[in-house]
């Protein structure tokens, strides 16, 4: 299933891209929201092979990520990215629902 609530920068589909490149085979990112973290959800990030069922597929420019529906409420209008910084290279998201987030961007509140 595709949803056009969640993008997916063309950062992050070139990083999916790329490790799938690295790796010899086709990969997706699968994003998900816990409860945890410090400020009461955290994201988790996750290299998989295939969709389970009723994942939502977020695709661009060949990469895809997957989002399971129990996270898609969390993560509505939210831009899935990539950035490459001093401090390090991640996958992060970019929630116009979190009221706040800690230091670290990992995780957020509503």
């Amino acid at each position: 299933m595709n949803t056009p609530d969640i993008t997916l920068s063309p950062a992050a589909a070139r990083r999916i891209q790329a490790i799938g490149a690295t790796e010899g085979r086709e990969v997706m990112l699968r994003v998900a929201v816990e409860g945890g973290g410090c400020s009461g959800f955290q994201y988790q990030f996750e290299l998989v092979d295939e969709a389970q069922p009723d994942d939502l597929k977020v695709e661009r420019d060949g990469a895809a990520a997957l989002v399971d529906v129990v996270s898609l409420a969390l993560l509505k209008g939210s831009e899935i990215d990539f950035v490459d910084e001093l401090a390090g290279a991640e996958f992060r998201v970019r929630n116009p629902n979190a009221r706040s987030s800690c230091g670290c961007g990992v995780s957020f509140s509503i």
